[in-house]
C-alpha cells in the first residue's frame, strides 16, 4: 500500500484584468492532502470549512482530480486496483476566492501521481487536478496553474496545456482581506457576459499586456495604471462588502493596484515592503465592522510539493 502528502498553496486569480489566464500563487495558508492507493471509502476533510465539502469521492474535488491521475498513469488498471483514499487538511476557505479548490485538486492529483511511484510533469498535474476544477467551478487554469509552478503564471492555452511562469519582482508581495461572505465561482460566473464590445475588450487586453510588462520590469505605477479590470470586477463588486471603500483605501495608501481575487469575497492589493504594513491597515479601518480576515502574504515561489 503507497500514499503520499502534498501542499498546496493558495492563488490569486485573475490578478485584475487577467480573465481565467492570469494567477498569482501566495504563501501562507493552502491545503494539504494525503491520497493513499489500495483502500475505499469517503473523504476525510478536516481543517477550515470542513463541514462544506462533500465527502462523497465523485462530489470531491481532490478525489476526482486523484482518479484522473491514476486513469492517466494506468488507463488498463483494474477497478479493485484503482482504489483510492483521500484525506484534506483544509487551509483555505470555501468559496473564499482564494484558490481552494483548485488547491485540493492539484494536491490531489500530484499525490495520486506520488503514490503510484511516477514522476509527472506539471502539465499532468495540471491536465488531472482541471477535472476537479471544472466540477466545483469550471475549467479554467488561473488558479491551477500558479498553485502548480508557483508564483506568477499565464494559461496561454488549455488545449494543450500551456503555461508560461512571469517574473514577479522581489519585494513585491500582497495585502488580502476576506469579508465574511461567501461567493460561489459558478454564480459569480454566471452574472458575466459572454460577450464584449469591441473597445472593451482591446482595453482589457491592452492592461493584462501592460501588468505583466509591469511585473517583469518592477514597475509599480505602470502597474497602477494596468490593473484594472473592466470585465469582472463592476460586475462583482456589488457582491462584496464595501469593496469601493476598501480598494479606494488600498490605493491611496500606497498599494501598486487592488481587485477582487478571482471570485472574491477576498479582495486583494499589490504592494511592496515600504508600503504593505500601511496598506493593510487602511483596508482594515475601510472594512469597518463588517467581519473579515486579513493578512499580508508574500508570492509563492514554489508551487505545489510532498510534504
Amino acid at each position: 500500500m503507497s500514499r503520499a502528502t502534498v501542499f498546496a498553496p493558495g492563488s490569486v486569480g485573475n490578478v485584475g484584468p487577467g480573465f481565467d489566464i492570469l494567477g498569482l500563487a501566495i504563501d501562507g495558508a493552502g491545503d494539504t492532502v494525503t491520497v493513499e492507493l489500495g483502500k475505499s471509502g469517503p473523504v476525510i476533510v478536516r481543517g477550515r470549512d470542513a463541514a462544506l465539502l462533500p465527502t462523497d469521492p465523485a462530489k470531491n474535488a481532490a478525489a476526482i482530480a486523484a482518479n484522473a491521475m491514476l486513469r492517466h498513469v494506468e488507463p488498463a488498471l483494474q477497478p479493485a486496483k484503482s482504489r483510492l483514499h483521500v484525506t484534506i487538511d483544509k487551509g483555505l476557505p470555501v468559496s473564499g476566492g482564494m484558490g481552494g479548490s483548485a488547491a485540493s485538486s492539484v494536491a490531489g492529483a500530484y499525490a495520486a501521481a506520488l503514490a503510484m511511484g511516477v514522476n509527472v510533469s506539471p502539465e499532468e498535474i495540471m491536465s488531472a487536478a482541471l477535472e476537479g476544477e471544472m466540477f466545483v467551478s469550471g475549467r479554467h487554469l488561473d488558479n491551477i496553474a500558479p498553485i502548480t509552478l508557483g508564483g506568477l503564471v499565464l494559461s496561454r492555452s488549455i488545449d494543450p496545456i500551456d503555461a508560461i511562469r512571469l517574473k514577479v519582482p522581489d519585494d513585491w508581495s500582497v495585502a488580502l482581506i476576506t469579508p465574511r461572505v461567501r461567493i460561489e465561482t459558478k454564480q459569480a460566473r454566471a452574472i458575466l457576459p459572454p460577450q464584449w464590445d469591441r473597445a472593451s475588450w482591446i482595453q482589457q487586453m491592452a492592461n493584462t499586456t501592460a501588468l505583466v510588462a509591469a511585473f517583469a520590469s518592477g514597475d509599480g505605477a505602470l502597474a497602477r495604471r494596468a490593473l484594472n479590470d473592466l470585465y469582472a470586477e463592476p460586475r462583482r463588486a456589488p457582491m462584496i462588502p464595501r469593496f469601493a471603500e476598501v480598494k479606494r483605501a488600498a490605493l491611496d495608501a500606497g498599494a501598486f493596484g487592488c481587485s477582487i481575487s478571482g471570485s472574491g469575497p477576498t479582495i486583494f492589493a499589490i504592494v511592496d515592503a515600504s508600503t504593505s504594513r500601511s496598506v493593510l491597515d487602511a483596508m482594515r479601518r475601510a472594512i469597518g465592522d463588517i467581519e473579515a480576515e486579513s493578512r499580508i502574504a508574500e508570492v509563492a515561489r514554489q508551487g505545489a510539493h510532498p510534504v
